[in-house]
């Protein structure tokens, strides 16, 4: 019964984000300590209310789906495990103005993300350790198809 609420809310927090449109999106990239992946965007201001909790769950799914194991997190690490809405409020957090959302490792996955959300529209995801799967997450949030997604970070064309 708790996991088909779960499953429920989760997607209910998906539905929140249908149609939102990142604009303005910009990456950078630091190839250091297994490399630094930072993306800015913005949201509409009017937005933020209605869907800033939606935005993080869905990049917490897509962040905990990619997430592998690392050194010794690999013993708490389950190959069939879901993101659950309980992941994403352990780890939110409002601070200083900002809906703060940081994961460091989940039930042996190294996740590494943080995402920010200003009252104002603006969104800053940061993954350590990730490379530039940060990317994936943003194409597919903007309804773009994985084959798209790798085609054009394999030949190096912008969006």
């Amino acid at each position: 019964m708790v996991e088909k609420m779960d499953r429920e809310s989760g997607y209910e927090l998906l539905e929140q984000i249908a149609g939102l449109e990142l604009c303005n999106v910009e990456t950078e990239y630091t190839d250091n300590s297994g490399g630094v992946m930072c993306i800015r965007f913005i949201i509409d201001k009017e937005d933020v209310a209605t869907s800033a909790f939606g935005l993080i769950f869905a990049l917490g799914v897509l962040s905990f789906h990619d997430a592998r194991p690392r050194g010794m997190s690999g013993m708490d690490f389950q190959e069939k495990d879901e993101w659950h809405v309980a992941d994403m409020l352990r780890c939110i957090r409002f601070e200083d103005g900002i809906l703060r959302f940081h994961a460091d490792y989940v039930r042996g996955r190294m996740v590494k993300t943080i995402v920010d959300i200003h009252k104002d529209g603006a969104v800053k995801i940061q993954t350590s350790g990730r490379a530039r799967v940060a990317q994936r997450w943003i194409a597919r949030l903007q309804g773009k198809r994985l084959l798209e997604i790798m085609d054009r970070q394999e030949t190096g064309q912008a969006d």
